[in-house]
């Protein structure tokens, strides 16, 4: 399993064998054991490892079963998909809302981009981010260029 990760994280990053061993300063036949399944890294080229492509040591153990699945970078999550109800309501994952800190009865902020679609956000978050722009000195925006909705 994590010969099969490091190979596939590898390529995903573009990188070649003998690019890993040297950022790693171990050497390339190391890497190719590695990823052959011949031996395992110790902790502190797991590690290392981890930190090169951007996830966390867990990320090289665990086990990914469809062939078209990839290893999430470091902080980046697909809780799964969700059935919007006619009057716009869903349900957020309990994964999502564990890993997020979000809590019943929070306010959340909906962001959108036609393009690129919509976003949710604390609305501290949001809210701490405005009064830091205030406190930068930018006058253009105020908070009722952002209206948030609160039933």
């Amino acid at each position: 399993m994590i010969n099969s990760n490091l190979k596939q994280l590898r390529r995903m990053s573009g990188l070649s064998q003998e690019q890993v061993a040297d950022k790693l300063n171990v050497s390339r036949q190391a890497v190719a054991k590695w990823e052959n399944g011949d031996s395992l890294p110790d902790i502190y080229n797991c590690r290392a490892l981890a930190e090169l492509y951007d996830i966390t040591i867990d990320n090289l153990f665990e086990v990914v079963t469809d062939s078209k699945a990839k290893i999430q970078p470091k902080g980046k999550h697909i809780f799964g998909a969700v059935r919007v109800g006619k009057d716009g309501t869903f349900t957020l994952p309990k994964k999502a809302m564990r890993t997020m800190g979000i809590d019943e009865g929070d306010t959340l902020l909906v962001l959108g981009d036609e393009t690129q679609g919509i976003a949710l956000c604390k609305t501290d978050f949001f809210l701490d981010a405005y009064r830091s722009i205030q406190e930068s000195g930018c006058e253009d925006i105020s908070l009722t260029d952002f209206p948030i909705e609160q039933d």
